[in-house]
């Protein structure tokens, strides 16, 4: 196998070996007294690797992208022209290293990218139909009970056989319904609901969270989390494709196969700083009177640190960022995340839970409360709307029956219209169910609450008040932005002005924009002035301002497919904060890269100014800047850790939640 490194080194960094083996070619003829020959060998490589770079410099410049490369490529004419045939070998593998040490630093900073990419489940243990009975596994007449699916001695002793009461098949295979059994220590291979009385899973492949998490009977179950030490029992609620692990998975390979803006950001600095260099070794030329000095001046002037900082940092954001939760589908989404002046926000499931709750039923005298909730809930079946199931599980709870609609409409954002019997049944905002029963009066309300409006028959019958409490750590999410630069914050729902409004003065928004379709939210994000623009939300109505804004971020946990795939950026975690944190490791990236770049342009100048001065010779100036290479990568590799966190503003305490959130916030 070692045998076989130098071939594999040879076949990824042809330039570096070919550069390696022309060295100790030149090193052997010098050695043996021919150093004619080892200057016209040394020379012609030389040459020759200028004239291959020259080739995509020509191409850069024609279409109209001016890179610093053309220093690199002088500096290796301008050595060979005054007889520096060491030092342009020199630069040659100083260039051919530059990559090497690239790619190096990029795997590093590609880790907890990849580390997702290895996980990927591809088998389950899914239970045999009619092998469960009551919680306990069966084979045969023996019934060894394992009491809600934890291992017992016999049952699953330690992770091990199960009787044959399982059978493991790919994960493609698993339905939604399907039963599994997920033992000690394997990955959660699906998404589920937690069949067991409870369970402790670890979650840090997904969240970055290092301690365990504990989750009880009826709570979710992310793909990708590692089981503990016990045996489980989950119910599948999603097939693999649709997983939330293959989700990530996939917007994964999307960004890690993305290029920043920034990767080439150095070109920026490409015209001073190549003029510079020129201008520095004519003068030190014209000084001394030798062209030598000229020679010296620019092979210190080299643009490799310039190169490398960019692309490493940024790939060291992008890691930071996975590893916390927060995947961002492209390099370049963090530079925009970086200047973020103004945040927008959707209300439902983003700036409040999403889970609202009937709190009471407001009735005319034309018809009783469960009537009511009846009639409302078998409209609100043909509704996609976030608030109708909340409606039919109040009516559920109640064992009220739905009605079979003989016709049936959503108007998006406002309401549902539904026909039973030849009774139509009008259930949304007031104004939509003014339209068809005259006479609605609307509710009043408390912080937090909201009313859904019910006619019946063409007429107003009351209202089912709601409350959809705000998250935990909103507050906390507001501040930190303003902390952060991001002057201008704004709420853009569908939902009644009077409900918006108590949701923003809780949580300290600087506008409101209400009942809005959305093609209404498209227009606001368009019309605000502070930009870059960042838009926050989670519903299918949702993804075309997710698309349309500077940087679309999506709530992935409970979110909507489509608002997933028009986003930027996709929260895998159920936690407002990450957005705050997303706008903080992009601003960390984009400083860390411009440090990075600055580093190398001060060393580089600093080098250039003595090598003017006669103080650097060719050779000692091109392995100098070896140091300077090791010095800005070194640098830009410190985006891969998450920097100083911010502490809640005094008063905010960090939110004490259930689920994800709670062991995620810290």
């Amino acid at each position: 196998m070692e045998a076989g490194l130098p071939v594999k080194l040879a076949l990824r960094y042809p330039l570096v070996m070919g550069t390696v083996l022309a060295l100790m070619a030149v090193a052997v003829l010098l050695m043996s007294g021919q150093p004619a020959i080892a200057k016209l060998a040394a020379s012609g490589y030389a040459l020759a690797v200028a004239a291959y770079l020259s080739v995509g410099m020509v191409r850069r410049l024609r279409t109209g992208h001016w890179g610093i490369d053309i220093l690199a490529v002088t500096a290796i004419v301008s050595t060979v022209l005054v007889g520096e045939f060491i030092a342009s070998m020199i630069i040659v593998l100083m260039l051919a290293g530059g990559t090497a040490l690239e790619d190096y630093a990029a795997g590093r900073a590609k880790g907890e990218l990849s580390a997702l990419l290895e996980r990927v489940p591809q088998t389950a243990h899914r239970e045999r139909t009619g092998a469960v009975t009551n919680g306990a596994v069966t084979n045969g007449a023996d019934t060894n009970a394992v009491p809600n699916g934890t291992a017992t001695s016999g049952g699953i002793p330690n992770g091990g056989g199960d009787n044959g009461a399982h059978e493991d098949v790919a994960a493609t295979d698993v339905r939604v319904g399907d039963i599994l059994l997920v033992k000690p220590g394997e990955v959660v291979p699906l998404d589920g609901v937690l069949l067991s009385d409870a369970g402790t899973f670890d979650e840090s492949s997904l969240t970055g969270e290092s301690l365990p998490v504990e989750r009880s009977a009826g709570e979710g179950i992310m793909s990708g989390t590692v089981n503990g030490e016990a045996a489980v029992r989950i119910r599948v609620t999603a097939v693999l494709e649709d997983s939330q692990y293959s989700r990530i998975v996939a917007l994964v390979k999307e960004a890690s196969e993305s290029r920043a803006p920034m990767v080439r950001l150095a070109d920026r600095y490409a015209i001073p700083f190549t003029a510079f260099a020129y201008a520095l070794g004519a003068i030190a030329w014209i000084v001394s009177g030798s062209p030598t000095r000229f020679a010296e001046v620019l092979v210190v002037a080299t643009p490799c640190p310039l190169l490398i900082a960019a692309p490493v940092a940024f790939l060291g954001g992008m890691s930071q960022a996975a590893k916390s939760g927060i995947i961002v589908k492209y390099a370049g989404v963090l530079e925009q995340l970086g200047k973020v002046r103004t945040a927008a926000f959707d209300k439902t499931g983003t700036l409040t839970y999403g889970r609202p709750s009937l709190v009471a039923v407001v009735t005319t005298d034309a018809m009783g409360q469960d009537e009511l909730l009846r009639l409302a809930g078998s409209a609100e079946q043909y509704s996609s709307h976030v608030l109708a199931a909340s409606v039919m599980e109040a009516a559920t709870s109640r064992d009220l029956r739905f009605e079979t609609a003989s016709e049936a409409l959503e108007h998006a954002t406002h309401g549902v219209r539904a026909v039973f019997d030849g009774l139509e049944v009008v259930v949304g905002k007031p104004s939509f169910v003014a339209e068809y029963a005259p006479g609605v009066v609307e509710t009043d309300l408390h912080s937090g609450q909201l009313a859904i409006y019910v006619g019946v028959g063409g007429v107003y019958v009351g209202a089912l008040v709601m409350s959809d409490p705000l998250r935990a750590e909103a507050r906390r999410t507001l501040a930190e932005l303003s902390a952060l630069g991001v002057t201008e914050t704004v709420m853009l729902t569908g939902d009644a002005l009077a409900t918006a409004r108590h949701i923003a003065a809780e949580v300290g928004l600087t506008d409101v924009r209400a009942e809005c379709l959305p093609p209404d939210k498209v227009e606001a994000v368009r019309s605000l002035k502070r930009r870059p623009v960042m838009m926050v939300g989670d519903g299918v109505n949702d993804a075309p301002v997710l698309a349309v804004a500077d940087v679309g971020i999506a709530m992935g946990a409970r979110g909507s497919t489509a608002a997933g795939e028009s986003a930027d950026v996709v929260i895998i975690l159920d936690d407002l904060s990450k957005a705050a944190q997303a706008v903080r490791i992009g601003q960390r990236t984009v400083r860390v890269a411009m440090q990075s770049i600055w580093i190398g342009i001060v060393l580089s100048v600093g080098l250039m100014v003595a090598a003017a001065a006669g103080y650097v010779p060719a050779i000692a100036g091109a392995l100098s800047q070896e140091l300077v290479d090791l010095a800005t990568i070194l640098n830009a590799l410190r985006s891969l850790s998450p920097g100083r966190h911010t502490a809640p503003p005094a008063g905010q305490e960090e939110p004490s939640t259930s689920a994800i959130t709670r062991t995620v916030l810290r």
